[in-house]
């Protein structure tokens, strides 16, 4: 920040949601925004780096050199459980339920913040329609799980400037997709492997797995994709 290096460290937490505050001006950041409510950067937001959440086996098929980060044993011992995420889930949440969004506050969603817009895709809706097409913010997005059911990845359908459509080839795994205007095969990655476009990527959406509760609290005006409904660019 500034050309500074803020070191951070646990502050509280949130309506579940991690606080952080930097050694260097005491500031408090939440977590999901990257952003300072308390303090003298208040207003300043980190730069979002890329992440990826894949199961290992598919980061280290794509990697295989990658090295893996171990438990610090002298501090093992103040590690979480195994069984912490069981025990925060029977937390009461504070966000108002709202009974017209048809969620519950525990649902898991995928969010997705564009400048113009942003949505919530039901984690139960991108496995029974996977891979979703669809606009957020007029960006034409593809959301595609992979066959293991936890690692998801989320593109632009643009391809030099030009909207394409993706039909994910039956059984594939890792999946591939084709194209329906070219008949290009793409992995799971965004890259083209073969046919006319091959060699081009797709650019990839970042893309938020998160409780339906904690999704809508930082992003008031998001909305909901249903499956039911036609969607049109927005």
């Amino acid at each position: 920040m500034d050309g500074r290096t803020l070191r951070f460290r646990l502050a509280g937490i949130n309506n579940q949601n991690f606080i952080m505050s930097d050694e260097q001006t005491g500031s408090w950041w939440q977590q999901v925004t990257g952003c300072a409510f308390l303090g003298s950067m208040t207003g300043r937001c980190l730069e979002e780096a890329a992440w990826d959440e894949v199961t290992f086996a598919v980061w280290k098929q794509e990697h295989p050199e990658t090295l893996v980060l171990l438990p610090d044993e002298s501090v093992k011992k103040r590690y979480s459980s195994a069984e912490w995420e069981k025990k925060v889930a029977g937390y009461p949440t504070v966000t108002p339920v709202d009974p017209n969004d048809g969620l519950e506050p525990r649902d898991l969603v995928v969010g997705v913040a564009l400048p113009a817009a942003s949505k919530a895709y039901p984690w139960t809706t991108i496995v029974a329609q996977n891979p979703i097409l669809d606009w957020t913010g007029g960006v034409p997005l593809l959301l595609l799980l992979h066959p293991d059911g936890r690692s998801l990845r989320c593109f632009d359908r643009r391809v030099e400037g030009k909207e394409i459509e993706l039909f994910l080839e039956q059984e594939s795994d890792p999946p591939v997709l084709v194209d329906s205007a070219t008949g290009t095969r793409w992995d799971f990655t965004g890259l083209a492997t073969s046919g006319p476009l091959s060699g081009r990527r797709l650019a990839r959406v970042t893309c938020l797995k998160d409780f339906w509760f904690d999704w809508k609290t930082y992003h008031p005006a998001t909305t909901i994709f249903d499956a039911g409904m036609p969607q049109a660019s927005d």
